[in-house]
């Protein structure tokens, strides 16, 4: 990039695509050391928020998930004027038949869990106990921070610069746009529901096309290093840390390159959301430009032309209502629904069968009882972990559980419920088709590993 480049600009210029996407990059994507673990600032600033507002919180989120309920079937079936002529109130509150349902049933859930009444499989610690105290308090909080900073991420170039600069890495080897490794190193250092969030806001904004957005959504929403620590440390291998997660990354490479090449993403339109296709030229470099000064342009132009501070308040604000109201109710119905099939039916013991075969020839002992665990993971990560730690005695077979649980990334009481309330075009049964995928193609790669390993 040449000096006359950067001449054309102003140093307010400069400074205001410089310091926001900075300060964006060190709240989302730089690693720190916090209480013994490696997180990012806007998770501590998460934790700070969760520990000074304590137990009132699951009151809180109580009272949001009830309200959303309750206004929602207000809306639908009066459908006031002043809701149907605001855009953001009316994507909010006026929804089609089923997610109506789905929010009625958070609420219905949230009720019984918080006020403790109606059936144990449905309050209990390890269903709607486990959605309510421990999740959804940290996704509120992940939330509250995540919409009201993401701006500075997505409004000051960093995504135009970075993201040009990426395509010739991500684009040949993914077939996806250079941004979408901001949402993959987002996810990695801080939390899946982050890159997540990122992810539907620039599908959205057509910066992604259905293809990309269920791609990346499914893909590159990486588990964190931190979540990884406590995997691993539930089955008791500690020490192998460092090739679990050498495991994890080479397991999750095969995957993203395989799995999007195959039905239902394979599948999907390369269009954006508004149905208009994506060129070919779309990310075409300029013939006076190189990729450099070209990522340099889009990202001043893209500065250049940022609202005021008003403006970026305000739309940091909508992103907060838009999660915390629109989002943590479906994870309420659909997490704690999953978890309901998997502590208290055979369901995911009958559909972990067809592995056993599997495990047997990949040479792992305790197939059987490892076969019982493949599967839950679709209702949540944790699960199988807590499995193995109980019921396997084999160090290598619990390792490739550890690993494998990680490496399917799908699971409904978060990331699932996360991909179906947003606006990801990804449906449950999809979602399903994508974790066995996932699961058939690491395990033979996790397995292989853990033989070295071990």
């Amino acid at each position: 990039m040449n000096v006359t480049t950067i001449k054309k600009h102003t140093v307010k210029q400069l400074l205001t695509f410089i310091v926001p996407s900075l300060i964006g990059v060190f709240l989302f994507m730089t690693p720190i050391s916090y209480q013994d673990a490696v997180t990012i600032p806007v998770a501590i600033l998460a934790k700070a928020l969760q520990a000074a507002i304590g137990d009132a919180i699951t009151g809180l989120i109580t009272v949001i998930v009830i309200a959303m309920a309750l206004i929602s079937l207000l809306v639908v079936l009066i459908k006031p004027k002043f809701v149907r002529t605001s855009g953001f109130l009316n994507n909010l509150f006026n929804v089609n038949p089923f997610w109506l349902v789905v929010r009625l049933f958070g609420a219905v859930f949230i009720a019984m869990t918080y006020f403790g009444f109606g059936p144990d499989a449905v309050t209990s610690a390890d269903t709607g106990g486990l959605v309510l105290g421990d999740l959804l308090p940290v996704l509120f909080c992940v939330f509250f921070f995540a919409g009201l900073l993401l701006p500075l991420l997505l409004n000051f170039g960093l995504l135009e610069l970075f993201g040009t600069l990426l395509t010739t890495i991500m684009r040949p080897v993914f077939n996806l746009p250079g941004r979408s490794a901001i949402d993959c190193v987002a996810s990695w250092l801080g939390d899946g529901s982050v890159g997540i969030l990122l992810t539907s806001k620039q599908y959205e904004d057509k910066f992604y096309t259905q293809r990309e957005a269920a791609i990346i959504g499914t893909t590159f929403s990486a588990v964190s290093i931190t979540f990884s620590l406590v995997v691993i440390a539930q089955v008791g291998l500690e020490a192998k840390f460092v090739p679990f997660y050498l495991t994890v990354c080479l397991a999750g490479f095969v995957a993203a390159i395989v799995v999007p090449r195959l039905p239902p993403l394979r599948w999907k339109k390369d269009e954006y959301i508004n149905g208009t296709p994506r060129h070919e030229n779309d990310e075409a470099v300029p013939e006076h430009h190189h990729v450099l000064s070209w990522g340099f342009h889009l990202a001043m132009e893209k500065a250049c032309n940022v609202g005021g501070v008003k403006q970026i308040v305000s739309e940091g604000g909508k992103n907060v209502i838009d999660m915390i109201f629109g989002i943590i109710p479906v994870v309420m119905a659909i997490g704690t629904t999953a978890l309901i099939i998997a502590e208290h039916t055979p369901v995911f013991d009958y559909l972990g069968m067809p592995f056993r075969p599997l495990l047997e020839l990949l040479q792992l002992p305790e197939a059987t009882e490892a076969s019982k665990t493949i599967v839950v993971g679709f209702a949540d990560m944790f699960i199988p972990s807590i499995l193995a730690s109980n019921g396997i005695h084999a160090e290598i077979t619990r390792f490739v559980i550890a690993a494998l649980s990680v490496t399917q990334l799908i699971y409904m009481s978060e990331v699932g419920a996360l991909l179906i309330g947003s606006k990801i075009p990804v449906n449950a049964g999809e979602l399903f088709i994508i974790f066995l995928l996932r699961t058939l193609v690491t395990l033979p790669v996790i397995a292989g590993m853990a033989h070295l390993f071990f």
